[in-house]
């Protein structure tokens, strides 16, 4: 299957799917020095522990500011996920953090947050992350997202869908994160849940985020049921028919199956097999459905 990935789209990343970052010292003067006429002279740089979209993601501290700073060059083909990331961010300040400026120079585009305090979510079963995540989901359902200028499900899925029936499936005008890796999910020291890095922001029907979510609980060690007990939190998972879900399931599968097959390591292959146990699941004869 040949496939044309979309802005944001994982499989639009780089052969091992890891190699994008690079450093701070990467940058040049010129863009350097743009970045300080908004944020003053740098005086110290902490690379981001987590992610790999970014040629560049780092908290950068000046003598009057806190700011995460990530960028692309402009001739990669993910940089269009950076004006994803633009177009969505006034549609979801406070649940994520508020764009504070963009340099677009000298081959590169960076993008200014503001710096928020928070550490990674817990995914494993029994975590009492899970249930902050799941209201975090259910606040990002009540967004009127619906002019968000992002891509479509229908758009985002294409290769995977099998026909005119999963493409009005997906369709919907919820506004959606759909990477819910759980380093994407900031619990503040107040318990709150913030959510980074919507370079995949989508729109759809509104199930798709807690199905999304579902590949990444089994990925952490969750079974698929619990799993699905988990995603059962949010209300716009038990708005959708049981039999969308069965489909669904297999689009994922195929999807993740697909970057795992052309994008190889060790987190796609895992992720891989996690969608693929889902699928498995919602086969099954009767499971018993959270």
């Amino acid at each position: 299957m040949t496939a044309n990935p979309v802005a944001g789209d994982l499989a639009g990343l780089s052969p091992s799917a890891v190699s994008l970052r690079g450093s701070w010292d990467d940058l040049p003067a010129t863009v350097v020095a743009a970045i300080e006429s908004h944020v003053g002279p740098v005086e110290r740089v902490e690379p981001a522990r987590d992610g790999y979209s970014s040629h560049v993601a780092a908290t950068v501290s000046s003598g009057r500011c806190r700011v995460f700073v990530k960028g692309l060059r402009t001739d990669h083909p993910a940089a269009v996920a950076q004006g994803c990331e633009v177009s969505v961010n006034p549609f979801v300040v406070p649940l994520g953090p508020r764009l504070l400026w963009r340099v677009e120079a000298d081959g590169w585009d960076v993008l200014g947050f503001e710096h928020l305090e928070g550490r990674r979510a817990e995914y494993r079963a029994g975590s009492g992350d899970l249930p902050l995540v799941a209201g975090a989901m259910t606040e990002l359902g009540s967004v009127a997202g619906r002019k968000a200028p992002v891509p479509r499900a229908e758009q985002r899925w294409a290769p995977y869908l099998t026909g005119p029936a999963q493409e009005r499936m997906v369709r919907g005008d919820s506004l959606l994160h759909t990477d819910w890796h759980h380093t994407n999910m900031l619990v503040t020291p107040g318990g709150q849940v913030r959510l980074v890095d919507w370079a995949t922001a989508t729109r759809g029907a509104a199930w798709i985020d807690p199905a999304c979510w579902v590949v990444w609980l089994v990925y952490a060690g969750n079974t698929p049921h619990t799993a699905e007990r988990c995603a059962s939190l949010v209300p716009a998972w038990g708005a959708a028919e049981p039999a969308v879900l069965d489909a669904f399931a297999e689009v994922l599968a195929r999807y993740w199956r697909y970057v795992a097959e052309h994008h190889p390591n060790r987190m796609t292959g895992e992720l891989r097999d996690a969608s693929e146990r889902w699928a498995a699941y919602r086969r099954s004869p009767g499971p018993v459905r959270p």
